[in-house]
């Protein structure tokens, strides 16, 4: 089934296409975004339930850009009404656009060329099979708490099975002077968390589910969570890592916190304007293994964080930043592509209708290779099958990387040994650990169950992955 339009921007498009045509008698170019959003989130575990309406996700809004020649002015709004139009082209015309002749002392005023503004009328939606509205609140609590009792009872030294799932459905209208566009997009995603306990020593384990649709990942979800019960046992009896540089393979999960941390970040080219990220001076070098190429946008998969187009009004994309390890394009918003002479690549994002638009990334991944697992682990003497992604940290002006995982289990001479060493810090120059990948399997994960910040704020909904990968990575 395919997502349905939302009945408020319906409603009020004729008000928007009314502002849009009064402004543009005054500005050669004007943009209007309207969103309409619900989201929910759901947790059981033994302390009890909750149900909550996700209010970073959730709302609806307006933002209205003009253009005067020269620069661009933002202006932002939940509501309106025949009563209030005036008061908004007003707002836009004395209040907005004048900011740029007064602004601070030590700020200069750059110069903008007009936007592209190709024609594009359409609409469209993405496709569920579960309407998590439908399904309704009590039966999606009653599913977690199968899961959540399913998880606890597994073993009595399970604390507790943290059991969660959040959905959003929004709806977005993007109209220009020769753009209508409407887009309706539902994911959903959950989790379960399993907490295990020997003496007074704590470990756990988690795994992610999502999906680009309804609440058919409940399928998924319903057979995983003993898995997780099982591994978080393991790491009761894990030993800490001995630091130094080994024969590493890394599971979709890990593959995926690499491509973001180590190479997603550093391509994002609002970062290339601002001098910050010495990926800019490698475009058109190798800076991996011929073995890897990456990808990212919203139109490069089918996960959380596709869309039709972006929050400036640009068609969803495939971006190909890395081609048999040559650095070929970065990612950016329309600002940014503006700035630094290219073409945008559709990822323009909000974090809500509020907020400006950032280059973000969206679904970012390596392609898979030729190389089978079971011969990736035979190919090692002595190295590491690394589990579970936990948290990266990056350093786009210095290449530099640092991740967190949970799970490093031991392979020697070719075989898994049944030994494991927890946690893991995962760290090292960007193009030395990428370059040094060697085998990268057919399997490719890609999942969405996380969000990510722009400088710890600006949150949107990404996914990541890619294949099983060996490599020679520095672990601590």
């Amino acid at each position: 089934m395919k997502v349905k339009s939302s009945e408020y921007l319906a409603k009020v498009k004729p008000l928007l296409v009314c502002l849009r045509d009064r402004l543009l008698q005054e500005y050669p170019y004007v943009s209007v975004l309207a969103t309409d959003s619900k989201a929910m989130s759901y947790r059981v575990s033994k302390n009890g339930t909750s149900i909550s309406t996700h209010d970073l996700l959730s709302g609806r809004g307006f933002v209205v850009k003009v253009y005067d020649g020269s620069s661009y002015a933002e202006y932002s709004f939940n509501d309106i009404s025949e009563d209030n139009l005036e008061e908004l082209i007003s707002n836009i015309r004395e209040a907005v656009v004048p900011l740029a002749e007064n602004l601070p002392e030590g700020v200069k005023k750059s110069a903008y060329r007009m936007l592209e503004d190709e024609p594009a009328v359409f609409a469209d939606s993405t496709e569920y099979e579960v309407d998590p509205e439908s399904y309704g609140d009590e039966a999606i609590i009653r599913e977690l708490t199968q899961i959540s009792e399913k998880g606890r009872a597994y073993n009595e030294k399970i604390l507790d099975c943290i059991a969660n799932l959040s959905y959003q459905r929004y709806s977005k209208l993007f109209l220009s002077k020769n753009r209508d566009m409407e887009q309706n997009i539902l994911w959903t995603a959950g989790a379960f968390f399993v907490m295990a306990s020997k003496g007074e020593e704590v470990k756990n384990s988690y795994r992610g589910f999502s999906n680009l649709g309804g609440l058919e990942l409940l399928d998924k979800m319903r057979d995983g969570v003993e898995k997780v019960a099982k591994t978080a046992l393991e790491l009761l009896e894990s030993e800490p890592m001995i630091p130094g540089e080994y024969d590493c393979i890394c599971d979709p999960g890990v593959t995926g916190m690499i491509v973001h941390e180590a190479f997603g970040h550093g391509v994002e080219m609002d970062m290339f304007v601002k001098k910050r990220a010495l990926a800019e001076q490698f475009v058109g070098k190798q800076v991996a293994s011929k073995l890897v190429n990456m990808h990212d946008g919203a139109a490069a998969a089918k996960e959380v964080a596709s869309y039709f187009f972006d929050d400036e009004g640009v068609l969803a994309q495939d971006t190909l930043v890395i081609e048999q390890g040559i650095l070929k394009a970065g990612i950016s918003d329309a600002q940014s592509a503006m700035h630094l002479g290219t073409v945008p690549t559709g990822n323009g994002r909000r974090e809500s209708y509020a907020r400006k638009a950032y280059t973000r990334m969206t679904n970012t991944f390596f392609e898979g290779g030729k190389d089978k697992v079971e011969d990736m682990i035979a190919s090692i003497s002595y190295g590491f099958l690394l589990e579970e992604a936990q948290s990266g940290m990056e350093d786009p002006k210095n290449w530099g990387i640092q991740c967190m995982v949970s799970i490093a289990r031991e392979i020697k001479d070719g075989k898994l040994t049944g030994k494991i060493y927890s946690p893991i810090v995962l760290t090292g120059y960007v193009p030395d650990l990428l370059k040094s990948i060697s085998m990268v399997s057919e399997t490719v994960e890609l999942g969405g169950g996380g969000f990510c910040g722009k400088g710890y704020k600006e949150w949107v909904k990404v996914s990541d992955g890619g294949p099983y990968i060996k490599a020679r990575i520095r672990l601590g």
